[in-house]
């Protein structure tokens, strides 16, 4: 009779270790170390903040679009910039708001991957338009006479695809290696949202394949792109020196100021959170989920601000754009 109850109770376990395994994995969304209990009221600032991104970048976007006199590749560039910043705002504002306003924190493992593509894929994207953008002002700063003729629309088009593509190309490999990987450790992630760093930590199996990809991708992506526009800003440097007067260097200058800032906005946040996955595995859980707020919410909510503010032709066509929507 007790061995008879001990298979009874071995087939009981085999069993619900076979469900256990047999069934999707979820995982655990976290909040912000330490307040936890008041995600109500941090939805309200994030609220006001995904906002802010949405409205500005779709200001910025639809004035380009039908204000024939942006039809320039420096502002079809800001236009696609505009387009990354709106898809990874809509990217993060899902399970960030569940998490905030409703404390619902379990996400699917297929939700999960398809939200880190998707956030991957937009923050790429975002890093190739700013080194667009870089070679945009090095063209027009360089070679102003033949800035139209090389800067065609086919061409900016051209680029603005080849950005999209190479982000694709690159982000699709992460999701499939991460889903055939078990998880039958933790489920719990350190952010509001799912990311490639976070997740490799999950799986009860060996994730260096995944590690050197995910470092590829960032090397490949980040690092090439602000290698060159670093080098393009060398370039633009000396040609401005080797203009004579000092009003012709300043106005030079003056063009690159809007995006100077909005390589800072971006890749300073950028570094850090990089600089938290890598190195930072006892650093402060508070200090990587701020971290990865501002990395991905920071900049939708200040390019649009800074380029109103710093560029004078969309300073411009915003008071005539909305002064013919006055009634």
């Amino acid at each position: 009779m007790p061995i008879k109850v001990i298979k009874e109770r071995m087939f009981d376990v085999v069993g619900t270790l076979q469900n256990q395994s047999s069934a999707p994995p979820t995982f655990l969304l976290a909040g912000i170390p330490g307040l936890e209990d008041r995600g109500a009221w941090l939805a309200v600032p994030f609220c006001t903040l995904y906002a802010a991104a949405f409205l500005g970048n779709a200001v910025i976007l639809l004035v380009v679009v039908t204000v024939p006199g942006l039809h320039r590749p420096m502002y079809l560039f800001l236009s696609m910039l505009a387009v990354a910043e709106l898809g990874m705002s809509l990217c993060t504002l899902p399970t960030v708001m569940s998490v905030f306003l409703f404390d619902a924190r379990e996400i699917g493992v297929g939700a999960c991957l398809a939200q880190m593509f998707f956030i991957h894929y937009f923050s790429i994207m975002d890093s190739g338009v700013l080194w667009a953008m870089a070679l945009d002002r090095l063209v027009a700063i360089y070679n102003p006479l033949q800035y139209g003729t090389i800067l065609t629309h086919s061409r900016v088009a051209l680029v603005g695809l080849g950005i999209a593509v190479r982000s694709v190309i690159v982000m699709v490999p992460l999701p499939i290696l991460l889903r055939r990987l078990p998880f039958c450790g933790s489920s719990s992630l350190a952010h509001t949202f799912c990311l490639h760093p976070d997740l490799i930590r999950l799986p009860c199996a060996d994730t260096t394949l995944n590690s050197h990809c995910g470092l590829f991708v960032v090397l490949s992506t980040f690092g090439l792109d602000s290698l060159f526009i670093f080098l393009s800003y060398i370039l633009i440097v000396k040609t401005v020196l080797g203009i004579a007067s000092r009003e012709g260097r300043l106005r030079a200058l003056n063009t690159c100021l809007s995006h100077i800032c909005a390589v800072v906005v971006y890749y300073v946040p950028t570094i850090g959170l990089s600089m938290v996955h890598r190195f930072g595995k006892h650093a402060s859980p508070l200090l990587d989920s701020l971290m990865a707020n501002v990395c991905y919410l920071l900049p939708p909510v200040l390019n649009p601000v800074i380029y109103s503010i710093k560029t004078k032709e969309i300073r411009k066509a915003l008071g005539r754009f909305f002064s013919r929507k006055k009634f």
